[in-house]
């Protein structure tokens, strides 16, 4: 008999976003740290090129909203899946407080990342 209303499970949506921050992680971050944190420093790129209103500008924009949005957000939900998980590994079973607590501050980093781009 197939069972008509079979247990669904919620990992594959926590799973999605652990993928797409460790990707997001993994290909962009050191780029960005690249740039900002080594080529401006050592004058390869115009530091006028980081000006407060060309980085306003930016920020501001659609992609530029996007691109802050997920580079605070996407990772934070990888390092909380990540941490979630390896509570477990580590027999710290906290069970459903454990996956709420780390799921609600990967949330509460989401939602500040989004209030705070707006806000400029």
């Amino acid at each position: 008999m197939v069972n008509l209303n079979p247990k669904r499970s919620d990992e594959p949506v926590w799973w999605g976003l652990f993928g797409a921050g460790g990707t997001w992680f993994a290909m962009l971050t050191p780029v960005t740290i690249l740039v900002l944190g080594i080529m401006v420093p050592l004058g390869i790129l115009d530091a006028d090129a980081m000006s407060y209103e060309r980085v306003s500008g930016f920020v501001t924009s659609f992609i530029g909203a996007l691109f802050t949005i997920a580079t605070l957000a996407l990772p934070m939900w990888h390092a909380m899946h990540r941490l979630h998980h390896g509570m477990h590994d580590l027999k710290f079973h906290t069970g459903v407080v454990g996956k709420i607590a780390c799921y609600a501050t990967a949330f509460l980093v989401s939602a500040l990342a989004i209030i705070f781009v707006f806000m400029i």
